[in-house]
């Protein structure tokens, strides 16, 4: 007589998710952060040993003194133009995704060499990516949505070609639990109804703000026009990042860690994660134009590179990555 399989309680089938849970990544990036501090003797948050003690201190967030000097003279520059470079409120943070980009694509842009960067793009089967000449921090373009007033729409890192056009868009996620919703709906200003049937309802488009005249230019209003819920109100950031690069002629890159399980991830053969859902809403024209690519891969290829070799080691320390 076969026996029956015993049945498993909650807590035991809990043990058979294939994916990591987002808690237990925080706690191994908080470890390696930790560690990395304290083997650096940095002044800590008192009660947050893998965050720096102030704001202050973002620089020694960061691996490379030549890439903090980057980022100090673009501020600079930034600043003799009227503009803000925006150093993020948690930059000294050791989980910042800001300071996790400067210290993973700074030293490509300080040592002018993004041939590792290329690699994976390429491994995307973008033949574009070869012609990536320069980059820049914290890229912003008022004109694109008409954000006259107030913060605007800011792209993480932007890759130019050898004319200065901008051609690859990328958006670095490291601790993140989703892309940034819409205030508007979070202040309780918006009920969170579809706006495309009427647009005047949406606050945003009220004001001026063309999210929604872009996202009919580019046909997302035939993929979203059966949703009840307004798709911006919990992901906001993503269609708006899409679409400027779309406006922009470019290619939008999602940079994040494989372990996390939020936006892209693979565990038996199945991929999960914000990502592969988001992509259900574009339009088949411009599926080929919105890629993502891990921080591991990158990192493997910055391995195999003499050129990074003095300090991926460092990075591989302080972001847990075996």
């Amino acid at each position: 007589m076969v026996k029956s399989k015993p049945i498993m309680n909650s807590r035991q089938l809990a043990q058979e998710w294939p994916f990591l849970r987002h808690n237990d990544y925080v706690k191994q990036l908080r470890t390696a952060a930790a560690n990395w501090f304290a083997a650096k003797q940095f002044q800590i948050h008192p009660k947050m040993n893998y965050c720096l003690s102030q704001w202050n201190d973002w620089n020694k967030n960061i691996i490379l003194e030549e890439v903090v000097m980057y980022i100090k003279q673009c501020k600079v520059e930034c600043e003799n133009n009227s503009n803000l470079f925006p150093l993020h409120k948690y930059v000294h943070h050791g989980l910042s995704s800001q300071a996790m980009a400067f210290n993973l694509i700074g030293p490509l842009i300080t040592r002018k060499d993004y041939s590792p960067l290329i690699y994976v793009l390429q491994s995307r089967n973008i033949p574009i990516a070869a012609k990536v000449a320069s980059a820049v921090f914290e890229y912003e373009d008022r004109n694109i949505f008409n954000e006259d007033t107030g913060q605007p729409t800011s792209i993480d890192i932007v890759l130019n070609d050898a004319s200065g056009k901008p051609i690859f868009f990328i958006e670095s996620k490291l601790v993140e639990q989703e892309f940034g919703g819409c205030s508007v709906f979070a202040n309780g200003d918006c009920e969170g109804r579809n706006p495309l049937k009427q647009k005047n309802n949406c606050y945003l488009h009220f004001i001026g703000r063309n999210y929604w005249d872009l996202m009919e230019e580019y046909g997302f209003d035939e993929s979203i026009k059966e949703e009840k819920q307004c798709i911006f109100v919990a992901h906001y950031q993503f269609f708006r990042e899409i679409l400027f690069s779309l406006k922009k002629g470019g290619i939008f890159v999602l940079l994040s860690d494989d372990r996390s399980p939020v936006f892209y991830c693979k565990a038996n053969g199945i991929y999960k994660g914000i990502m592969p859902f988001l992509m259900e809403f574009i339009p088949p024209a411009y599926q080929n134009r919105i890629v993502s690519i891990s921080i591991q891969e990158l990192v493997e290829q910055l391995k195999r590179s003499v050129n990074h070799r003095d300090w991926i080691d460092d990075f591989k320390m302080k972001y847990g990555i075996a």
